[in-house]
């Protein structure tokens, strides 16, 4: 049978949503996901399953039992009260509902079960702060980095290149050093966590990509493969992930 994989939802309680879309009335929450990840899963020969924002974290541990592995999914910047941290003026739009839910989430597949795990780009950030780690709030403020929200090119182009770390999953995925990616963040991790290593960084020094030592599949990117849907190359972590959670 095919894998069952779920994918943390996204998270608004802002009557927009619903208003601009005509979907709604005031005063809805709404949870939902692009449908890059849905798609990236299924083609990769995984059964996609949204998991959405439950008022009980017994709800979400019952539902992700079931599933095979989980995709934490890109979306607002992550609250800085979960690394210890006040939120400085730079800081994004925070969903406090979400964060506190999808990192409570990857503690408990770290934790207490063998599932693999994917992140992407959020994704990434809510692996680091589960682990230990933290985020700089702003690249260019706080880590004098590089510009890294190029959304001046269309979604699946190349805005730039990472360079993968040798005897990582990801360098056995990508089977190269380099590699051409998008770019849709202003945060990154910033101090490492526990158990993880950088598999991949840009030109600037921004850590790309982690993963987990050893041999499970817990790894994470900080640019947007399932954006770039038509590079088989990108789509090949879709596979690898899949792979994993048909072999757990």
């Amino acid at each position: 049978m095919k894998p069952l994989i779920g994918i943390t939802c996204n998270y608004d309680y802002r009557d927009e949503v619903g208003s601009v879309s005509h979907m709604g009335i005031t005063g809805q929450k709404w949870n939902f996901l692009a449908a890059n990840y849905i798609d990236s899963i299924e083609q990769a020969g995984g059964v996609p399953v949204m998991i959405p924002i439950c008022q009980d974290m017994e709800t979400v541990k019952e539902m992700v039992s079931r599933m095979d592995g989980i995709l934490i999914s890109g979306g607002h910047d992550v609250n800085p009260q979960e690394y210890g941290e006040d939120a400085k003026s730079y800081c994004g739009l925070i969903m406090p509902m979400r964060d506190r839910q999808d990192v409570e989430l990857t503690k408990y597949i770290l934790n207490e079960t063998d599932k693999a795990i994917l992140g992407v780009c959020r994704g990434i950030q809510i692996l680091n702060v589960a682990a230990g780690g933290n985020l700089y709030q702003d690249l260019e403020i706080e880590g004098k980095f590089n510009h890294h929200f190029n959304d001046m090119y269309p979604m699946n182009h190349v805005s730039h290149r990472v360079t993968t770390k040798e005897g990582t999953k990801l360098r056995e995925i990508f089977g190269k050093e380099t590699v051409g990616v998008n770019s849709f963040h202003h945060q990154a991790v910033k101090d490492l966590g526990a158990g993880f290593v950088v598999s991949a960084v840009s030109t600037d020094g921004v850590t790309e990509a982690i993963e987990m030592a050893g041999s499970r599949f817990a790894a994470a990117t900080q640019w947007h493969p399932e954006m770039m849907y038509d590079s088989d190359e990108q789509q090949a972590i879709f596979r690898a992930f899949v792979k994993a959670c048909t072999e757990k």
